[in-house]
């Protein structure tokens, strides 16, 4: 057992204890850190963090599923795309110089960043929901969903078509840079699709944690068949990662209850800035 990167352990249970609360994809903090701090190669850094990302996701997607808030019905039909679509960026981030996709990933941070500094505070949320509720009414629902708490969720999917795409486009740059689905999906589900938030949240949560399960399989596949060197130090980074993020998920959820969650999104949109600016730093110089 090689112990050389113990430090990620306790690195992992920070990382996946910020992205829970905060709502993000982890691979989106582990592979700039990989990036960055160990000088990988954009593949491997990638490869890892959407490994990764699965173990903390895997957490979430348990608890949502005990709550009884997933729409099965509507994250099916988004994963028609959204698998498919992983795969491909899978390959395309192995084809793909590495300088490239480097600044792909800066580019995809800036995005994050803006959306974050951009994303409605607690109030507007529950404005929106209103706003949801009201647009829902106008209609004879085709989905209701009803919470462990005896609470009823009754909708209608709009724009359908533009589901599709918004999942094609996420699960692409997911399985390319290893983020960007999440963002995607609840931009979609809550402002276009028009599902009251927490189904909204639920469902992306499992349509995340799908994609990036097969998307990291793709990766794994790729590392088996390069074997040597660098299967083993992928195996020697997951194993203090992953139990890492499956300690910090949990933690998660208790911070989220704790901080302010605007604060949060800001303090986040600001540091993926600085991070996205250090990545194009590197290209530069």
């Amino acid at each position: 057992m090689n112990l050389e990167y113990w430090y990620l352990f306790p690195t992992a249970i920070g990382i996946a204890t910020i992205a829970m609360a905060s709502g993000v994809e982890g691979a989106t903090f582990f592979t700039p850190l990989l990036l960055i701090a160990l000088k990988l190669p954009p593949e491997v850094a990638i490869g890892i963090g959407l490994i990764t990302e699965v173990f903390g996701f895997s957490s979430g997607l348990f608890a949502y599923i005990r709550k009884g808030l997933i729409d099965f019905k509507l994250g099916r039909m988004l994963l028609l795309v959204s698998i498919p679509m992983a795969l491909v960026g899978t390959w395309f981030g192995n084809i793909i110089p590495a300088n490239v996709l480097k600044g792909i990933l800066a580019v995809g941070l800036f995005v994050i960043a803006t959306s974050f500094l951009k994303s409605p505070d607690q109030h507007t949320l529950e404005l929106l929901d209103e706003d949801i509720k009201t647009t829902q009414e106008e209609k004879e629902p085709q989905t209701c969903i009803t919470d462990k708490n005896g609470k009823t969720y009754c909708y209608t999917i709009f724009h359908r078509i533009e589901g599709y795409l918004l999942a094609s486009i996420g699960a692409l740059f997911l399985g390319m840079v290893s983020t960007g689905l999440g963002q995607l999906n609840g931009f979609y589900l809550l402002q276009r699709c028009r599902v009251p938030s927490p189904v909204a949240i639920a469902t992306s949560v499992f349509i995340v944690a799908i994609t990036a399960l097969i998307a990291s399989i793709g990766h794994v596949i790729q590392f088996a068949q390069a074997g040597g060197e660098e299967l083993q130090m992928v195996f020697n980074i997951v194993m203090f990662t992953a139990p890492g993020v499956l300690i910090g998920a949990q933690l998660g959820s208790i911070v989220a209850t704790k901080l302010s969650q605007e604060k949060l999104e800001r303090a986040m949109g600001i540091l993926f800035i600085f991070v996205a600016l250090l990545i194009m730093g590197e290209l530069i110089i």
